[in-house]
């Protein structure tokens, strides 16, 4: 089967994967519901709502793999209703195309936890966008072991990176400095925190298209740097962009009160075991198989701190 790749979303991960795969000289097509402003060359575009099953089922035939890096509005309503319909619709579309799905995860289906995450941890989510995690990894899995989708989970933690502004390091705290402001940060400052960097996570999902299917039915961790206190990350961007940090860090018995007002701040809250404690991912097991290693922070850093210096 020729090569026909297609990305389901296209946010600041999805980008990375075109752009990459682009760099290369290889093509892959933008399937979302609106055409980008902007359109990638080495890209195409179909125009496809990914819950319309159907319609998901004609753009995926003749592909030969899929990923999803759909970002669905961070809402745990929207979550239990949209996702595992957004499932069932991959699993059916790649089923009836023979194509392969490599699915861009996040870790909140493994609950709070004290020790480092690895793949093999059990699923104890005890919020609700974590339970909705946990029940569309088993569709996915109980589909690989019946034989109908050779699926591949690739889960990251938070994200930064160049472009990226809706993250922990974005538009609220890298972005901030960048205007002479001060950061806002949602997270513990000082308590070390994983992250990953948007060009490793899409360089980790083409690896693992064009793995074998030894890699399928499996979960990765992509490639996480050793993770660094928030505080000590800020100081470095606010010393690339030659400014003083000036931090402010909202407490966590503070987000109850205030997500009476701010909704993002209450959805945020569900997930804030990963924020008041050290929080470290192990992605020893992708690293060793495809022989990576994920970019120091201080060059993802200061490249995004870069970044905030141009428009977006």
């Amino acid at each position: 089967m020729p090569e026909k790749i297609l990305i389901l979303g296209y946010g600041p991960i999805g980008q990375a994967i075109v752009q990459q795969l682009a760099a290369a000289g290889r093509t892959s097509t933008i399937v979302q519901r609106r055409r980008p402003e902007n359109l990638p060359e080495g890209a195409v575009f179909e125009a496809c709502d990914a819950l319309d099953g159907p319609a998901l089922r004609r753009v995926v035939q003749g592909a030969s793999a899929v990923v999803c890096t759909i970002g669905l509005a961070y809402d745990s309503a929207v979550w239990e209703k949209s996702w595992p319909r957004l499932m069932t619709n991959m699993l059916d579309a790649c089923e009836a195309a023979g194509a392969r799905l490599v699915f861009i995860d996040n870790v909140y289906m493994y609950g709070p936890q004290d020790a480092p995450l690895t793949e093999d941890l059990p699923m104890a989510a005890t919020g609700r966008k974590g339970k909705v995690r946990a029940a569309i990894t088993r569709q996915w899995q109980a589909s690989y072991k019946a034989g109908r989708v050779r699926t591949a989970a690739l889960r990251a933690p938070d994200f930064y990176g160049p472009g990226t502004t809706l993250s922990i390091f974005g538009d609220a705290t890298i972005g901030a400095l960048a205007k002479g402001r001060t950061a806002q940060l949602v997270v513990a400052p000082d308590a070390p925190h994983a992250l990953a960097y948007v060009p490793d996570i899409a360089r980790a999902a083409i690896l693992l298209l064009d793995a074998p299917d030894d890699a399928y039915g499996q979960i990765w961790h992509a490639p996480c740097a050793p993770a660094r206190a928030p505080r000590e990350l800020l100081g470095m961007a606010a010393s690339r962009l030659g400014v003083g940090l000036r931090l402010m860090a909202l407490p966590g018995w503070l987000m109850p009160l205030l997500g009476l007002f701010m909704p993002f701040l209450r959805e945020w809250h569900e997930t804030y075991f990963q924020h008041d404690r050290p929080f470290r991912v192990d992605s020893r097991k992708f690293e060793q198989r495809f022989g990576v290693q994920p970019t120091p922070l201080e060059e993802g850093i200061e490249a995004t701190a870069e970044s905030f210096r141009r428009p977006h």
